[in-house]
């Protein structure tokens, strides 16, 4: 059974700023970490030698950052941010209040990917997410937990990311 690849929609600032770390990845930073693995191989025993040991997990870290960019750059779709209507989709920062206290919840929609760690994001695809779509300031909806209970909450603002 074929593997169906997700389509990350990223916008045109997010799509540059990970291609240029990719480029920088797997072009300056790749040359840089195998110069220290050579220079920490001449030190001798590599059994014993922390250098060595650390530049190799530095540098398993760094191929599997270049994997995953590559990935998302190659399934990513480019375009303009949201428009401010009020409409959840992605690329919103959703506020929202769980319906029965006062609760609230911000996040962006979208992808990490976008926002770096600056905000929680929320994938469109994950029951809060999906069930937000389309949804305008005002709207409530419901989605259910991963024990099956059911969770319901009312959209209170919907607006698009500026990160």
């Amino acid at each position: 059974m074929a593997q169906i690849t997700p389509i990350t929609w990223l916008t045109r600032e997010a799509f540059d700023r990970l291609s240029a770390e990719y480029d920088n990845l797997s072009g300056p930073a790749r040359i840089e970490i195998a110069r220290k693995i050579q220079a920490a191989r001449e030190e001798g025993d590599l059994k014993e030698n922390g250098g060595y040991h650390a530049a190799k997990e530095e540098q398993g870290k760094m191929e599997a950052r270049i994997r995953q960019l590559r990935q998302l750059l190659d399934n990513a779709k480019v375009g303009a941010g949201p428009a401010d209507d009020g409409v959840v989709g992605p690329g919103m920062v959703v506020t929202v209040r769980y319906e029965g206290d006062d609760d609230t919840l911000t996040f962006l929609l979208g992808s990490r990917e976008d926002a770096g760690r600056a905000i929680d994001v929320y994938s469109p695809s994950s029951p809060l997410g999906s069930a937000l779509l389309g949804k305008k300031v005002g709207d409530s909806a419901s989605y259910a937990l991963p024990n099956g209970n059911k969770v319901a909450v009312s959209v209170l603002e919907a607006k698009p990311y500026t990160g």
